[in-house]
């Protein structure tokens, strides 16, 4: 069976459960733990490796069972699984049943034994997950999308910054593990990648990855591990990175952060009423203490990123012309940070509809008092082009223009201005009101073409993000004059 037949055919399965409540999300994640269970047992027959797994565990005591006793079974399974502090345990990270009907899971596990994945090369096994995991962020209701960075955008990004091997990257949202995916992918074909202990060390020990969220963590240590990266630990973990320094640092940083405003969380005060306080991290290495999330990602990065090590992240607008904590932001990552390359992204091309981002590429310069950043290339890839995630999605070859422009760190100094590509000096943007950097050139035709609008659907989106950014101001200015004393 070919590798679109097999995901259609696993992927149609998960239509099935739905009729029992089972979304699309925990649909991906149970198959995720049978499908180990099954490759665990394989690897043991074809290949002769010792199983991870204990023996009252392993995917013969599933085959064996039906009814109430398969269903009770694989609790138990799960359960202990997810108590171990190795790989297994965070491929089974906070794991649960999801399946209530025993004749569905019954089917489910006779769908998987019907394969031998092992027969299956890495990229295969590796691609047929990462369409599930496409299919699963396509699907709206399931809210997976904001875990999933348009596949074009995150190549380009990576070829862009051109990691070598030996490099360790880091991507502290990691979310289904895109970013680690291409690095890896682009490292691996590099002469000396395919050396023993070369090779051993780029699977192994290269590659980091943190998310808050544990069914995340979950789909991307098993993407990970299908993809042959990993070793007895997983490379990545569930934690709230923003809450402190670890003390890592990392030669590369590839990241697309939760979009979204302000963090906060809701608590009942002592007279029983119901309040949202704001999610501020205080910490000694952050320049500004803000409920920003992406603020907060963004000086978190600039902590872990190794000196001369180099960064390349996904950031709303609001990043570039927020005043207070983010235009002290703004200065510190122009004054030692050299902020080279910023890349406008176009709208239409992220499932929540109405984003605009940017990506964001700087290097960690040495601490002094000379300024890093001596001029900031900006490319427009927005003003006038149009992409839907159906009718026109962004393809790799919408941003050959830009890679070529980027050009090599150590060919930089080669770079041309372009109609899209444009340069600005630090003295030309530290003079701009609150160091504003959401900078555009270019003539919207879409300002006078009524043909060339958005569809209906983005243009409600953009105005939904317009009104909490107003909200959010307006809050802010509550806030001020509620701490003032009355006169």
């Amino acid at each position: 069976m070919n590798e679109q037949a097999l995901v259609s055919k696993v992927w149609n399965y998960a239509h099935v459960l739905r009729d029992d409540g089972v979304s699309y999300g925990d649909y991906l994640g149970q198959i995720s733990f049978l499908l180990f269970l099954k490759m665990d047992e394989e690897r043991t027959k074809y290949i002769g490796e010792p199983s991870a797994i204990p023996e009252d565990c392993r995917w013969d005591t599933l085959r064996g069972k039906s009814g109430i006793a398969l269903e009770n079974h694989y609790k138990d399974v799960l359960e202990k699984l997810s108590k171990r502090d190795d790989i297994v345990g965070t491929l089974f990270l906070k794991a649960e049943s999801k399946i209530g009907d025993p004749a569905k899971l019954q089917r489910l596990v006779t769908l998987i034994d019907g394969e031998t994945w092992m027969g299956l090369d890495v990229d295969v096994k590796g691609s047929i997950y990462e369409g599930l995991l496409e299919r699963n962020a396509g699907e709206v209701k399931s809210g997976a999308g904001q875990y999933f960075t348009p596949r074009p955008v995150i190549e380009a990004m990576v070829e862009a910054i051109d990691p070598d091997p030996g490099e360790t990257v880091c991507d502290p949202a990691v979310g289904t593990g895109g970013f680690l995916l291409a690095a890896y992918e682009h490292m691996r074909d590099k002469p000396g990648a395919t050396d023993r202990a070369t090779s051993r060390k780029l699977r192994e020990e290269s590659f980091f990855g943190t998310d808050i969220v544990a069914e995340v963590v979950r789909l991307c240590a098993m993407n990970l591990y299908l993809h042959g990266i990993g070793g007895d630990n997983s490379p990545v973990k569930q934690a709230d990175a923003l809450l402190s320094d670890d003390g890592q640092r990392y030669d590369l940083v590839l990241a697309n952060p939760p979009f979204g405003k302000r963090q906060s969380f809701r608590i009942v005060n002592a007279e029983g009423q119901i309040e949202s306080e704001k999610q501020e991290y205080v910490r000694d290495d952050f320049v500004v203490t803000t409920g920003n999330k992406q603020l907060n990602f963004l000086q978190h990065i600039m902590t872990i990123l190794k000196v001369g090590g180099s960064a390349a992240i996904v950031m709303p607008d609001n990043v570039l012309f927020e005043g207070g904590a983010g235009e002290a932001l703004r200065r510190k990552l122009l004054k030692d940070f050299d902020f080279h390359t910023l890349l406008r992204l176009p709208t239409g091309i992220f499932y929540s509809q109405g984003v605009k981002a940017n990506v964001l590429f700087f290097d960690k310069a040495t601490a002094g008092e000379q300024v890093a950043t001596k001029e900031l290339w900006v490319y427009d890839l927005r003003t006038n082009q149009k992409f839907t995630l159906k009718d026109r999605p962004i393809r790799r070859a919408d941003l050959d223009d830009f890679v070529e422009c980027y050009r090599p760190k150590h060919a930089r100094h080669t770079r041309e201005e372009t109609e899209r590509f444009r340069k600005f000096t630090y003295e030309e943007l530290i003079e701009r009101d609150k160091v504003n950097l959401d900078i555009f050139w270019l003539k919207d035709d879409s300002a006078t073409d009524p043909d060339s609008l958005p569809p209906p659907d983005e243009i409600a989106a953009e105005i939904v993000v317009n009104l909490e950014e107003a909200l959010e101001k307006f809050r802010s200015v509550a806030a001020k004059l509620g701490a003032q004393p009355a006169e």
